[in-house]
């Protein structure tokens, strides 16, 4: 009978999992990319800003994302500072016509400790496949997520470089260099389904 509890507890410890999903209302997705203007003494960052996102993760005890974790970025819907840099990045680098979507698709979260806690926050290491136009590559995430009761708040960053994805790096007159690497960022608010 002992054993028997006993595998009954295991079973019950490796089908618990934590569910999270986002809270699109309060979260954004972001590329920076240094480049050099014509007519500007120093380099800048070039920012743009996508608050159409959608996921959610399940993750088991031990961090692995379970099936169904998912997030998307419309990529369509990135805005900067410039209206001429949005259309040439949605018609020339990222074909937002024919791929609107980026897509990351979680494996493993690192540095969380289950159940999920209440307050507090943690280091974390996302690991996961991100795919943008028809080019899927892993990358890992290095963030901090905060805990404030049935709310989780993730800033998070990557970085990569325009031939990782195949995509062509932006080459306009009124720019005079654009850096190789991408770094992206989040900032998700999520609802803790279950711990």
């Amino acid at each position: 009978m002992g054993r028997l509890m006993a595998l009954l507890l295991l079973c019950g410890v490796a089908l618990a999992q934590s569910r999270l999903e986002l809270v699109p209302a309060q979260s954004e997705a972001r590329y920076r990319v240094r480049e050099q203007l014509a007519g500007v003494n120093f380099p800048s960052d070039a920012v743009g800003v996508s608050k159409q996102v959608q996921g959610v993760v399940r993750l088991d005890r031990n961090g692995r994302a379970l099936e169904g974790s998912r997030f998307t970025v419309d990529l369509s819907a990135l805005t900067s500072d410039q209206p001429r840099r949005d259309n040439y990045l949605r018609r020339n680098t990222l074909n937002t016509d024919r791929y609107p979507l980026a897509e990351f698709v979680p494996k493993e979260v690192r540095g969380l400790s289950f159940p999920l806690p209440t307050s507090g926050k943690a280091t974390v290491q996302i690991v996961g496949d991100l795919k943008i136009r028809e080019v899927s590559r892993s990358v890992t995430w290095e963030g901090e997520v905060e805990f404030r009761g049935e709310t989780a708040i993730l800033q998070a960053r990557t970085s990569f470089t325009f031939r990782d994805f195949g995509l062509t790096q932006p080459r306009v007159l009124s720019v005079l260099s654009v850096d190789e690497t991408i770094r992206l960022e989040v900032s998700f608010t999520f609802r803790v389904l279950e711990r």
